[in-house]
């Protein structure tokens, strides 16, 4: 079982252009990874190109083999088409939440917003992101 989140990033023009995220979504590993790591709309924009993620920092391939580098674990590289897994538009942030993963995180000019969505009931409600780093 997964913990799922969403991963966005608010455009220009209050649009949300987002991927889904399969594993270890909540704030204390997945807000973590996020906040140290891609710090900036370029990485963010980056992260968010190659479409769904299964594991956002993992050395493990899909065949359980050791990959060279620490990263996000994409779909498409265990041979899916990005076609299937291409990063998602929604015009408004509650188009956004329609999917119903447990935790949406949206990066902003103002930095990183977590929220979690098992909590809404038609407030929303920002979930802090833990202290600390998960270490490369």
């Amino acid at each position: 079982m997964g913990t799922r989140s969403r991963i966005g990033i608010e455009l220009k023009d209050s649009s949300i252009l987002s991927v889904y995220r399969h594993y270890d979504g909540y704030p204390s590993f997945n807000g973590r990874v996020l906040r140290d790591h891609y710090t900036t709309r370029e990485k963010v924009s980056e992260l968010i190109d190659d479409g769904n993620i299964s594991a956002l920092h993992t050395n493990c391939g899909w065949k359980n083999e050791t990959l060279p580098e620490v990263g996000p674990l994409y779909y498409t590289s265990r041979g899916e088409s990005l076609e299937r897994n291409k990063p998602r538009v929604d015009d408004s942030f509650i188009d956004f939440l329609d999917d119903c993963e447990e935790f949406a995180y949206i990066f902003t000019d103002a930095g990183w917003k977590c929220y979690n969505t098992r909590m809404m009931d038609g407030e929303v409600y920002g979930e802090k992101i833990p202290a600390g780093s998960i270490n490369d």
